[in-house]
């Protein structure tokens, strides 16, 4: 079994208008050191083991559902769980 977890966040080129109001509500509490703020996801699934590649298997399903990728980018990680 695999544990895998999915970080996608918005490209450096779109703009984050969550973010932004993030980052102004955090002025206001004076926190005026955060320079940025952008927004992601994160998810995680665990997938069973089988005969397909688990990196190819994880990459189809961010291409094709978990990330939009004309405005987000994503990265994971992926962890094999060992039943004791």
């Amino acid at each position: 079994m695999y544990k895998v977890k999915v970080y996608i966040t918005l490209r450096e080129s779109v703009l984050d208008p969550q973010g932004t109001a993030v980052k102004s509500s955090l002025h206001s509490m004076s926190y005026d050191t955060v320079s940025d703020v952008r927004i992601g996801k994160y998810m995680e699934l665990t997938i069973e083991k089988n005969n397909q590649d688990i990196d190819a298997l994880v990459k189809e399903m961010c291409e094709r559902l978990l990330a939009n990728t004309v405005i987000e980018d994503y990265r994971y990680e992926i962890e094999e769980v060992v039943a004791l």
